[in-house]
């Protein structure tokens, strides 16, 4: 940390207490200077917020200064003394404070104190909506606490009110998109949308690296379609799986039974060089619930595209299936925004299409997560080349920021709103326009002219030597000549 600087809230308690968690991305402590600071993965509050050497100080500072992080409160709740939180509220009983880390250690560690129920305070929320996204909530009389937690205990990943976000709030996308929708015909609509719908499945299986027959991007368009119309459970997960692979002659369908993990073998002894590892199969169950649990409540009242990221993300961490986990993983961001609504009917955001323009980006972002969960998984190599975690690890998966994710997602449908629909409905009116004026050139089946407009498209807007003494041998000069002009006319520099 910077010189001259005292580690508080969080920092302070991981350090104090060893608690092997992710750390969180931003630390705080105070410094010697009567100004905040931020850089370096730090922010410095002046002398006066410095915290007394106290559990109960430090737990207040990290509650008041930084949020809630699950994932430290929950290790450092199993790490003390229970009677330690008991002294905490016992000393100031109507804290608003003080409440909250009562309700948060029965919330989390699902033990209950030795404490009668509270009688008096105002009712304050578990979650500090200025600082991270929440749910209206229900309040706990125990405590007199609202629990507007995003999640259960089994499932709640946090994401921070960022000026980013704040911005993307401000855009309403949802609307932005029904005012695109209605100025496009009906018609044009639904091809539209046919074509952004194949587009999206086409590019979740390039995400991966595969090209399948087409008959199965089909099939997995298919299924994007009906996205959002069941609720997500264990039995949902194992339809889209049979869907997404296929062929399982060489895939185990069904839940994980060993680890699992994202990365490569050393060339010469076959050792796992993981890049992320997978929960571990023995959490798995458990943690699918807390996924269901969080697309049954909490996904239907945070923002739509901070839930999508929230329940998409955190499945992808968890890596339940030997295969798959990728694609049924983006399935699940259609899956919240139609059933929230955000799309208009009918049609798909092509998503997928939109990562995989920003594969770098999307690469980060799960990485960004998995850089600081791989060095507080203890594993060792399997005789098949897996891994075999050692430690407990379920609540790295339970509990973890999505604000980068949040972040990312909102970019990608920003894009898929503001380019891709508008470009996509602008691309076949020209072509339209095109294949309409076509027929009074030369009279063709529409298969045939889509031949016509793809070679003239991939030549610049001329049609090639080859084209020419091919397949379109049959045109005059004079008509190849109108032809090229049309495209030109139809399209300019649109497809350049």
């Amino acid at each position: 940390m910077p010189d001259r600087a005292t580690p508080a809230g969080y920092s302070a308690l991981i350090d104090a207490c060893g608690l092997q968690v992710p750390l969180p991305r931003t630390l705080s402590g105070t410094g010697e200077r009567h100004r905040i600071l931020e850089g370096g993965g730090w922010r410095l509050l002046t002398p006066r917020h410095a915290p007394r050497p106290t559990l109960e100080a430090h737990l207040t500072f990290a509650l008041k200064h930084e949020g809630l992080d699950l994932a430290v409160l929950k290790r450092l709740f199993l790490a003390v003394d229970a009677a330690e939180i008991g002294s905490i509220v016992r000393n100031t009983p109507t804290g608003g404070y003080a409440r909250r880390l009562w309700f948060l250690y029965e919330w989390l560690t699902g033990q209950r104190l030795e404490l009668p129920d509270a009688t008096r305070g105002d009712y304050v929320p578990a979650v500090n909506p200025q600082q991270q996204w929440a749910v209206p909530g229900e309040n706990s009389t125990r405590h007199r606490v609202r629990n507007n937690l995003p999640g259960t205990p089994g499932f709640c990943p946090l994401v921070r009110r960022t000026e980013a976000l704040e911005e993307f709030i401000d855009l309403d996308l949802a609307e932005r998109a029904r005012e695109v929708v209605a100025a496009v015909p009906g018609d044009l609509l639904a091809r539209t949308a046919a074509f952004l719908l194949l587009k999206d499945s086409r590019s979740s299986y390039a995400i991966e690296g595969e090209r399948p027959p087409h008959n199965r991007i089909q099939r997995w368009g298919r299924a994007i379609a009906g996205a959002g119309r069941q609720p997500i459970d264990l039995d949902e997960l194992l339809r889209l799986q049979d869907i997404v692979i296929g062929d399982d002659r060489f895939v185990r369908l069904g839940l994980r039974i060993e680890g699992g993990f994202v990365g490569e073998h050393d060339r010469d002894t076959g050792t796992p060089l993981p890049d992320h590892i997978g929960a571990r199969h023995e959490d798995l169950a458990s943690l699918i619930e807390g996924l269901a649990a969080f697309d049954r409540d909490p996904a239907s009242t945070l923002d739509p595209v901070i839930a999508a990221a929230a329940l998409a993300f955190g499945f992808v961490y968890i890596h339940p299936f030997d295969d798959g986990n990728g694609r049924i993983h983006r399935y699940l961001i259609h899956h919240v925004l139609a059933q929230r609504g955000f799309n208009p009917p009918g049609l798909v955001f092509p998503v997928s299409a939109a990562i995989l323009e920003r594969i770098g980006a999307y690469r980060a972002t799960l990485e960004d997560y998995s850089r600081r969960l791989l060095p507080l998984i203890e594993w060792e190599p399997t005789e098949r080349g897996n891994v075999r975690v050692l430690n407990d690890t379920a609540d790295l998966y339970r509990f973890f920021d999505a604000t980068p994710h949040a972040e990312f997602l909102f970019e990608c449908v920003r894009r898929t709103i503001e380019e891709d629909l508008p470009n996509e409905t602008d691309f076949l009116r020209r072509y339209d326009r095109f294949t309409g004026h076509l027929q009074a050139i030369a009279d063709m089946p529409d298969r045939t002219a889509d031949l016509l407009f793809r070679f003239l498209h991939q030549n610049g807007g001329r049609l090639s030597r080859r084209a020419r003494e091919g397949e379109f041998e049959a045109l005059t000069d004079e008509e190849t000549e109108r032809i090229e002009r049309l495209y030109g006319e139809a399209f300019g520099q649109a497809l350049h």
